[in-house]
């Protein structure tokens, strides 16, 4: 299927009948309507996140429309240790025995100031969430993504990953994220069934991007529910052939 038509997948109200799948940043944004949208298709929903009462409400609105009972799975991504990962994933195997999909959303923004004038602390607080948290999270849960029929990994990308000025530690944490999908993709395509992909959603109604562009007014930008087509169709076994890939949700045309 071509980015085009993953764009405009149709998906339904089975289209993820069965599967578990993770989601970090679930608490808000583009993560928790994510983890709404994969229960509305059929799923078991990990919410992870830092906050939990942002976790319980997603629970609460999934549960209230009699979807699978997803699950609330509170980690601050900056603290974690690997060792508190391993018995996250120790967890989910206890309760589920596998896992079909991780979405890593969750992220920080940091500074928008020019690297030069970047603060280390902030710059290192930036790298660990948004990239070195994924790698360690990721590493953690593989044997049970590979217990999976068809483990989908889905990154989240954005438009800086070709890195921008002024954007410092952001840009350059989603860049290692393309680079980690793709030698991932290369360290396991021959001998797995698992796949590695990032999606970029683009310029999306979130509080995130409220703050990176405070003048810019909301009501112009898509919501997060009107780009979940790719997110939907990376975690169904459709996608099985598709690894490696950036699809962005909002090209320019």
């Amino acid at each position: 299927m071509n980015h085009h038509d993953i764009r405009a997948f149709d998906y339904q109200a089975d289209s993820l009948n069965g599967k578990i799948i993770l989601v970090t940043g679930a608490g808000d944004g583009i993560g928790k309507v994510a983890a709404l949208t994969y229960a509305k298709c059929g799923a078991t929903v990990l919410l992870l996140g830092k906050t939990q009462s942002k976790l319980e409400a997603v629970y609460d609105e999934i549960e209230s429309l009699h979807l699978p009972e997803p699950a609330i799975l509170p980690l601050d991504l900056e603290k974690a240790t690997f060792a508190q990962m391993q018995e996250l994933a120790r967890l989910i195997e206890k309760e589920f025995g596998h896992l079909d999909g991780v979405l890593h959303n969750a992220a920080i923004l940091g500074a928008l100031t020019p690297l030069e004038m970047y603060d280390p602390i902030t710059f290192e607080q930036v790298m660990r969430v948004n990239s070195t948290a994924v790698f360690m999270l990721t590493q953690a849960l593989m044997p049970l993504l590979k217990a999976a029929s068809s483990g989908s990994v889905v990154f989240t990308s954005s438009g800086v990953a070709k890195p921008r000025a002024f954007w410092g530690a952001y840009a350059l944490s989603k860049q290692s994220l393309e680079g980690m999908a793709t030698i991932f993709t290369q360290e396991t395509n021959n001998h797995t069934t698992l796949r590695f992909n990032c999606i970029n959603p683009g310029a999306t109604r979130t509080n995130m991007r409220a703050h990176a562009f405070p003048g810019e007014d909301p009501y112009t930008l898509k919501t997060p529910e009107e780009i979940m087509s790719p997110y939907v169709y990376l975690m169904t076994d459709e996608a099985a052939g598709v690894k490696g890939e950036v699809i962005d949700c909002q090209p320019k045309q």
